[in-house]
């Protein structure tokens, strides 16, 4: 166990398993018991996820850095800070906590657009692979309407109790989340307001995987002002473009979100890609 120091001054534990190139998930390995994890089964979210990607690569033969950078920015908001610059810098003092100078990287959701933002300010990346959020067409005006509205809720839902939503339906489900914690994913999704994907990834040359749910496209009930989220469709849509430029492409046939991040769909697409884009790597 080692620990890496954050932009703001907290600390992060960060754990590494298993022998071979270094890739880093930005996850927590612990699994959920109980009625905890009876409720994540409800929602379709695997209590033990990180765990079994993380054991999972180890076994194929990587060295796995994780830490549990969504798990830190909830104990410790960072609402006037969280921006993209600060992430990336996160992400690399946690591989460098576990001595990992080069290294390949795995996110998914929010956290793939955070590697996506790693990549673009660091030549220490062997790979990226984005899950569940497309390098072109991202919804990125979406999210800052998705990630205003939890705000809004969390500062009017501040202090009550609310009985449990009905799993999946997202219009019944209420914020219950602190102001801090849902007023520094505002300030992330702000500071890429003018972010130009498309000359951004003409700077990529690291090897590179996207894949998500061909069914992953949320829209959202009045509440959240109608947001719609779409992610498997314009990853689909630019699937051709991106496949052009040296991206490796998986739409992942009849999975929403939650499904295409389940490690039994994850790790068969992911495992052997990482050990092929290791193996292309020059020695040097």
């Amino acid at each position: 166990m080692a620990t890496a120091r954050m932009h703001d001054d907290t600390t992060i534990d960060v754990s590494v398993r298993g022998e071979g190139p270094a890739v880093l998930l930005p996850v927590s390995t612990t699994v959920i018991e109980g009625e905890a994890a009876e409720q994540m089964r409800a929602w379709g979210v695997d209590p033990a996820l990180g765990h079994t990607l993380a054991t999972g690569l180890a076994e194929a033969g990587f060295r796995v850095v994780t830490a549990d950078y969504e798990g830190h920015l909830t104990d410790h908001p960072k609402p006037d800070t969280l921006t993209a610059d600060a992430v990336a810098a996160d992400l690399l003092a946690i591989a460098s906590a576990a001595g990992a100078d080069r290294f390949a990287y795995y996110g998914y959701s929010w956290l793939a657009l955070a590697g996506l933002q790693l990549a673009l300010r660091t030549d220490r990346l062997t790979a990226l692979v984005m899950g569940g959020y497309p390098p072109l067409g991202g919804p990125y005006a979406a999210m800052r309407g998705v990630t205003a509205a939890a705000h809004r809720m969390a500062v009017a839902n501040e202090g009550k109790q609310f009985a449990e939503a009905e799993p999946g339906d997202w219009d019944t489900a209420e914020v219950t989340r602190r102001p801090d914690q849902t007023a520094q994913y505002v300030t992330l999704y702000e500071s890429l307001r003018d972010f130009d994907e498309r000359a951004a990834l003409k700077t990529l040359t690291v090897p590179r995987l996207a894949f998500a749910g061909a069914d992953d496209n949320i829209t959202y009930g009045p509440k959240w002002d109608d947001a719609h989220v779409a992610i498997g469709e314009p990853l689909a849509r630019h699937r051709a473009e991106l496949e052009a430029s040296g991206w490796t492409v998986e739409v992942i046939p009849g999975a929403d979100h939650l499904s295409a991040m389940r490690p039994e769909t994850v790790l068969p697409i992911l495992a052997p890609w990482l050990a092929g884009a290791q193996a292309a790597r020059p020695h040097v």
